[in-house]
């Protein structure tokens, strides 16, 4: 299962490109999480959005102004990525650590007779 976790909003002081409201806009970045029953793995990309709360819409890239670029740079260094290695659950430690028993005690089984 994939799913969006959010790791960084914040709230601008800039006008809406839209409705010209200066206390709306929102910016989002999250990132892709890929969870399985034998692991989890974070994507490598992050994703941002701008939203305004006053005219409740989506800004997108092409009607940004220079500030609002300013500031969208600025929170994009701040937000933290996770991290893309894979963790593997338990489950998953199972599946490689029986296999590897099972070929040891076949290994022991036939040098001891």
């Amino acid at each position: 299962m994939t799913t969006q976790h959010t790791i960084h909003t914040a709230r601008l002081n800039n006008n809406c490109p839209t409705c010209y409201k200066k206390d709306g806009l929102e910016f989002t970045f999250t990132q892709e999480k890929t969870s399985t029953n034998f692991y989890e793995k974070a994507g490598k990309s992050v994703d941002s959005s701008l939203y305004c709360h006053s005219c409740n819409s989506a800004i997108f890239p092409v009607n940004w102004t220079e500030d609002i670029e300013r500031v969208y740079e600025y929170h994009y260094k701040m937000a933290q990525p996770m991290s893309t290695s894979t963790k593997i659950k338990p489950l998953g430690y199972l599946l490689i650590i029986i296999p590897i028993a099972l070929v040891a005690a076949v290994i022991y089984y036939f040098l001891v007779l």
